[in-house]
This record gives C-alpha cells, structure tokens and sequence, in this order.
C-alpha cells in the first residue's frame, strides 16, 4: 500500500545510515575569504522571489514526506517552521492521497498553516504517465493550493523497490504536455542521483521553468529501498538495491551541469546540503535556491521549534558566508570569487563545461 510505504520510507530515512558513502564535492569549493568586507551582519540582505512569493532567505524545505496518518504532525511542524522564518516548502508525493482522499489533510495542513507561505506540490513522473496526467497535477496543486509543482524523477528507486514502477518511456512528453496545460509553473526534481547537462537541456526544452539537480552525496534512495526490502523479506531487490548504492551524480557536478546551460535556468541545489556554507557554495555556482530535507527529519519528529532551530542555524551561517564573501545579498554571493579544485574541477574540464570553468 502507497500509504505504508511512506511511512516505512520516512522511519527508514530517520532511524538508518541510508546516506552515500561518496562526497556531494561541495568540498571541492572554496568560497574566497575577503578579510575586509565592509559590511555588517544584519545589512546582509538574503531576501529573494520565487514563483512569485517572497523568501526571507534562499531556502526551501525539500519535499520529504505526507500520505499516511502519522505524517501530518511532522509536516506541520516543518511548515510552521518555515512559515515563521519565511522560507518556502515542498510536499513530498502527493500520489496516496490521489488513491485515498481521507490522506489529503496530511499534505493540506502545510497550506492551513500559512496561507501567504511558497509551497511545491509534488508527483512522481510515472505515475504522470497516463491519459488523465493533466487531471492528476491539478489535483495535487488544488490539494494544497501550491505556488508550482514539482514532477519527480526516480528511475533508479523504482528499479530498486520492490513492486516498483519501471515505466519511463514517454517522461519528457508528459512533462511538454503538463506545461502546456497548467497555469501553475513546473520544477523538476531528481530524487537523489543527480541531473546531467543533456537531460536538463530536454526537461527545459519540455517546459520545465526551474530545475532541482537533487545530486547523490546526501540520502542514496537505494540504500533506503534495500532496507524497505529486507523489511518485506525481498532478497533479490535487497540485493539490487545495495549494488546500485552509490550510483548518481554527485550534488556539485550535477550543478555544475545545469548551471553551464546558457541562459543559466532556475536552479535549486539540493542533496546532501548541510550546512549554510554549502548553501553559500551553491548558490556562487549558480542555483538561485538551496534545498535542505533529513537534516530536518529528526528535529521534524520532535517538533516545530527544533525544525525552527536548525534552520535558524543553516539561515545565521549562510548570511555569515555572504558576509565574509563580501556578499551584501544574494545576487553578489552568485558572483562571489571562489576556486573549483580536485575531482569537481577535473569533471568540468572532462565534461567539458566550459561556462563553469573558465569562470574560475
């Protein structure tokens, strides 16, 4: 059932190491030090907008879970944190409340708390994959009155989990179709192994207006699928699933993939961010938003003040990098001097990506 399994994914993702063993790269950037910035701290403005509503800080709270009973209180928690420090928030896959309406309140509460709040519906591109696709988004987006909604992209963890969904031919035609049809702007998301240049160049030529390269270094999906399998007695998708672990794009070169596009799409840089510094890093390669979801799962589980603590903590170390950066706001902190070194650098120049390396 949909239902039990988001509830097995969420317990899985808090209470076992599902993260890659391998690094996001993020380490592989070095933000330039600037001993003399001329500023003071709370001049840094980190205000932003995006899909139309105001962020106090270039942050969303990634997509991380809704659809069984007892993940309505861990999404109100993390909403009401977001709402008080003004920052945006993603659902996680709407798809059990479309096959059971009395699961809507477990994602609709997001919107109950804040009616002013940005919030990102959210699909998985298979399950998109039928006639009445159009039908399905609009759904989702009126569930919770979303400002965008974003189609997530999962080959690897359907592969992996056991019954999952292996259907993926016709994936960038729905997409053309969705974003003929709805009104509301499309992301779309990977879900932890990352996007490439050539795969964001089509998403974007379907329609997509902003893009999530959710890069593997952060939570491998395949690592919680062997553990959803051991569960289930699936030895065979257990073993799979472990094979394919350490598989995805690493968060830093799949950002530097989308960000060599030119124009520069809208990018939001998620998997394995950590820390304000990360997020810092990210937005000088090039994403305009940083997404952040299990350094929140626990904190989620306890309540909306330590939902509310951590991410103070993130917003207080990202506007502290801005300012030792010289960054008086955000639009500087994209253009902050850094240096790309060891296996990010050797990718850009291997990957060819000239845009992003020469600029370093």
């Amino acid at each position: 059932m949909t239902s039990e399994r988001k509830l097995s994914h969420l317990e899985i993702c808090r209470d076992l190491d599902v993260s890659y063993a391998k690094s996001t790269h993020l380490e592989d950037i070095e933000l330039m030090h600037v001993a003399t910035p001329e500023l003071d701290l709370e001049s840094v403005d980190l205000s932003v907008k995006a899909f139309g509503k105001k962020l106090s800080a270039p942050v969303i709270i990634s997509a991380m879970t809704g659809g069984h009973p007892d993940t309505e209180r861990i999404n109100r928690n993390l909403a009401e944190a977001a709402r008080d420090l003004g920052v945006g928030m993603g659902v996680g896959s709407q798809r059990a409340a479309l096959e059971e309406q009395s699961l809507e309140g477990t994602f609709r509460v997001v919107r109950d708390v804040s009616s002013d709040m940005l919030i990102i519906a959210n699909l998985g591109a298979a399950q998109l994959l039928s006639a009445d696709a159009v039908d399905l988004a609009s759904k989702a987006i009126d569930m919770i009155d979303a400002d965008a909604i974003a189609i997530h992209l999962n080959p690897l963890q359907e592969l992996v989990q056991p019954n999952g969904d292996t259907r993926y031919k016709g994936v960038l035609d729905t997409i053309r179709r969705l974003s003929e049809a709805l009104a509301e702007p499309i992301i779309v998301k990977e879900t932890g192994c990352g996007l490439s240049r050539e795969v964001a160049v089509k998403l974007l030529d379907a329609g997509a207006l902003a893009l999530d390269v959710s890069g593997a270094g952060g939570t491998s999906w395949a690592a919680v699928e062997h553990h959803n399998a051991c569960l289930q007695g699936d030895d065979f998708k257990a073993d799979i699933a472990n094979t394919f672990r350490e598989w995805g794009i690493p968060t830093a070169m799949s950002l530097c993939e989308v960000a060599s596009i030119t124009p520069t799409p809208l990018i939001i840089a998620s998997g394995g961010v950590k820390s304000g510094i990360d997020m810092a890093k990210t937005i000088s390669m090039g994403a305009s938003i940083a997404g952040v979801a299990r350094p929140l799962l626990i904190p989620a589980f306890e309540g909306p003040e330590k939902v509310k603590g951590m991410l103070s903590r993130l917003i207080y170390e990202l506007r502290s990098a801005a300012m030792l950066t010289g960054s008086k706001n955000v639009a500087e902190l994209k253009h902050a001097s850094s240096i790309m070194k060891g296996e990010l650098l050797e990718w850009a120049v291997q990957r060819r990506l000239a845009k992003v390396a020469d600029t370093r």
